[in-house]
């Protein structure tokens, strides 16, 4: 599984290609998260362009902020079911997703957290598997 997730490439690839690559890393998040975690959850996240072009729209936004919830959390269980120190959960988005946006570096620490959470659960698979 990739680990090369980082802040600086989502930033930088995302304002080059104006937010495709931001859709495509969501994406592959989401689905690296749904084969790092399946097997112990039985939960499925829904994917992350169904739910940016379609479902986020149709509910005015409300689609986003519970589709980040739901994989934060789920990031933290699995980090924390692999004995990983926990680094992002629900309150994680909350706080620095949402309130942090109001200093206007919140979601870029946010989204620094979930990438390298990502990055450590991907290598943890890559050396345990399940």
């Amino acid at each position: 599984m990739r680990t090369q997730r980082g802040l600086l490439k989502y930033v930088l690839l995302g304002l080059v290609t104006f937010s495709i690559y931001d859709i495509w890393q969501m994406s592959e998040v989401g689905d690296s998260l749904n084969l790092l975690a399946f097997k112990r959850d039985g939960k499925h996240t829904m994917h992350y362009c169904l739910m940016f072009f379609l479902v986020g729209w149709v509910t005015l936004g409300i689609g986003w902020l519970v589709w980040y919830h739901r994989v934060s959390d789920r990031i933290g269980e699995e980090q924390a079911a692999r004995g990983l120190p926990v680094t992002v959960t629900a309150s994680t988005f909350w706080l620095w997703g949402i309130l942090g946006s109001l200093i206007a570096v919140g979601p870029f620490i946010y989204n620094y957290k979930l990438l390298h959470a990502m990055n450590d659960l991907s290598a943890d698979y890559n050396v345990r598997g399940f």
